[in-house]
């Protein structure tokens, strides 16, 4: 059974996709084998490759446009692959987009529930979801780091993969806890969680004096 979570944006073009039978997450087999490893090869290698690329590049040439394509080739195949291949192979997620006879660009946000046979296996799991978020973070501190040094002609490539890197991390977030509602009543009860326990837990000085 699918769970489904659709949005209604502006018109934009449309990208067309197949329904096909993924795992799911809640159903995660602990074995640590990984089922998919060729997945798992190229979900890492596209964005590792690319992290390389923008500290290394200029060590093999001196052309920033050679360097700047060289980084936005592996980015957008690191987009693709994980979009479309790696997501829904490894924590059984997908997310993608259509255009209906109105013209009006529809956003769809799935995961897999229910029984099915193919399972997902916390390693795989783990090491989607522990290189989503390390690139992005990585990303970030390049993008803050030209932006302070104001290396503005670096500024566009590391512009370019936190935006394509973080599409994904936003995507697969919204696959995984639904619509944007849910996405905000998970942080508050997070926070609320914190916040009483900072509120609850004795100080040291209080628990030796109780003693």
């Amino acid at each position: 059974m699918w769970k489904t979570t659709q949005t209604i944006s502006s018109t934009m073009d449309a990208s067309e996709d197949v329904t096909l039978d993924f795992g799911e997450e809640d159903e995660i087999d602990r074995r640590r084998h990984l089922k998919h490893p060729v997945a798992v090869f190229f979900h890492v290698m596209f964005r590792t490759s690319a992290i390389l690329a923008y500290l290394f590049c200029g060590w093999f040439s001196s052309s920033f446009i050679t360097n700047f394509v060289l980084i936005v080739i592996l980015l957008s195949m690191d987009f693709w692959t994980v979009k479309n291949i790696t997501g829904r192979l490894l924590v059984g997620l997908r997310w993608w987009n259509y255009v209906d006879d109105d013209g009006v660009s529809h956003w769809v946000y799935e995961s897999r529930k229910g029984a099915h046979q193919k399972k997902i296996t916390a390693a795989e799991a783990r090491i989607f979801w522990l290189s989503l978020v390390a690139c992005q973070v990585i990303w970030i501190v390049f993008f803050f780091g030209t932006l302070f040094t104001l290396n503005f002609k670096w500024f566009m490539v590391v512009l370019v993969g936190t935006i394509m890197n973080g599409a994904n991390v936003y995507g697969y977030i919204r696959c995984k806890y639904g619509s944007k509602k849910k996405l905000t009543s998970v942080a508050t009860g997070f926070l609320g969680r914190q916040l009483w326990k900072s509120m609850t837990t004795p100080e040291p000085e209080e628990q030796s004096s109780q003693k």
